[in-house]
């Protein structure tokens, strides 16, 4: 599937002519000259054109308008990809009303229950915006619900996978390994592994065991008399070593251990439910950005070629390669009758509305699925 469509238009001009014909002369020249170039027809309904100021003025809005939904549509795909990601499944197609996104493109058809023809153009742009911009901010709290549980377990991981000077420690330590009576107590110390040398034969003469080890750090028990713990804990301290406060508890554990089964449901039901609402949306926001284009090549092509509206429109894929030969056929289509549209005295080219930096004597812009 190809992911970068050109759609453009070109102006029905010679004596006789109709966009049936000039679609037979278009199909005619890319199949001569560029035949690998996928080329449809793009069904733009009789849109009310109301009066020229308000075209002119709508044209303004346009290529912003667009740079909103076609983002929207972007976040909302990635949002998925991310999704299907967290659930270990590979990305599947995206479909838009039950087919796939191209298909839609390529067989495009005006939704008239959606956006009423009779409806002027500044009424269905504004619909368009509003439903686009409302998926938007709901995306936003529903992606920040889900991110909050995310974090919330993230930290939790980080505390039970951690370093062991920030690590939750009542995973590692059993009830045998502490001693707490009225005059002893078992400490938990955290002694860098440079320093295990130092801390051995500082306190070889007490009651101290290695209970685990990693990358940066050895977790050791001391037991001492409970009279001068405070006093040990800041000569430790001065030397490097961190003692942990920690009281051993199973009911704790076992409570930490349920919240985290909680959050781990709370998030896949939580993901689950996000993907099939991005589903449903990104097919939204697509629908409403193909229905965006139809009106933005119907605007740009009346005031680039004039009133009575009268032009083909179509959607093409060429590769990279091939662009320039397509260039030049949509070119010789257009022949010299509208250059007054596209070409100052000089020659230099000047920008169309709503167009791209690349200027041609037809209308054309180009979408990106990705």
């Amino acid at each position: 599937m190809a992911t970068r469509y050109w759609i453009v238009s070109l102006p029905v001009q010679s004596p006789g002519a109709t966009a049936t014909s000039l679609w037979s002369r278009l199909q005619d020249g890319i199949s001569r000259h560029s035949f690998d170039t996928p080329l449809y027809r793009f069904n733009v309904p009789d849109l009310r054109v109301g009066t020229l100021d308000s075209l002119l003025a709508l044209s303004d809005d346009l290529v912003k308008s667009n740079v909103f939904v076609e983002g929207v549509s972007h976040k909302i795909r990635r949002q998925i990809e991310d999704l299907e990601r967290a659930g270990g499944v590979d990305s599947g197609a995206l479909t838009v009303d039950g087919v796939p996104v191209d298909t839609y493109l390529t067989r495009f058809v005006w939704d008239e229950g959606k956006y009423p023809t009779m409806s002027s153009l500044k009424e269905i742009v504004g619909s368009i915006q509003s439903q686009v911009a409302k998926i938007e901010d709901d995306m936003k709290v529903r992606a920040a619900e889900y991110n909050n549980v995310r974090s919330q377990l993230t930290a939790i991981n980080r505390k039970q996978s951690g370093s062991l000077a920030v690590r939750d420690l009542s995973n590692l330590v059993k009830p045998e390994d502490m001693v707490c009576s009225e005059h002893l107590v078992t400490l938990l110390a955290i002694v860098p592994k440079y320093s295990q040398k130092d801390w051995l034969s500082s306190y070889e003469s007490l009651d101290t065991f290695v209970l685990y080890e990693d990358n940066e750090y050895a977790l050791y028990t001391i037991t001492l008399f409970a009279k001068v713990v405070d006093n040990f804990k800041v000569r430790a301290r001065e030397k490097g070593f961190q003692v942990r406060d920690f009281e051993y508890s199973p009911e704790a554990q076992e409570s930490r251990k349920q919240e985290m089964e909680k959050l781990l449901l709370e998030q896949e039901v939580m993901r689950t439910s996000l993907l099939q609402w991005c589903y449903a949306s990104y097919s939204e926001v697509f629908s409403s950005w193909m229905h965006f284009c139809a009106v933005r090549i119907f605007v740009e092509s009346i005031l680039r070629y004039g009133l009575p509206p009268s032009f083909l429109s179509a959607v093409l894929a060429p590769s990279t390669k091939g662009e320039k030969k397509v260039r030049s056929i949509l070119e010789d289509l257009c022949g010299n009758v509208h250059s007054i549209y596209w070409k100052g005295e000089d020659d230099v080219a000047v920008a169309g509305l709503g167009g791209e930096s690349e200027v041609h004597p037809y209308v054309s812009f180009t979408i990106n699925f990705v």
